[in-house]
């Protein structure tokens, strides 16, 4: 679709919905093309991003689908963290 300027600047709306429907919209001034406002690409899905960066070597798949185990805290043998920062900032 071609639009003027001055189209384009009264019936802006017409444009972006041809936007929308995925023609591009050449404008032109005196007839000249100046400019193409055209849809963007579609948004890739997850599993297409993982795709490219897998191939790209930035990732590796899990070698298992199944979900991790639950997640319990062990227990630290020594003296809490906290009492040990207290004693260094105090010792400055």
């Amino acid at each position: 679709m071609r639009m003027g300027l001055r189209e384009a600047n009264q019936r802006f709306s017409k444009a972006v919905k041809a936007v929308k429907a995925g023609e591009e919209v050449v404008l032109t001034d005196r007839g000249k093309p100046i400019a193409v406002i055209k849809p963007l690409p579609r948004a890739s899905t997850g599993d297409t991003a993982m795709r490219h960066l897998e191939a790209a070597g930035l990732l590796r798949r899990a070698s298992k689908t199944t979900p991790l185990p639950r997640w319990t805290p062990r227990p630290i043998k020594g003296r809490p963290l906290s009492r040990t920062i207290r004693e260094e900032r105090d010792a400055t």
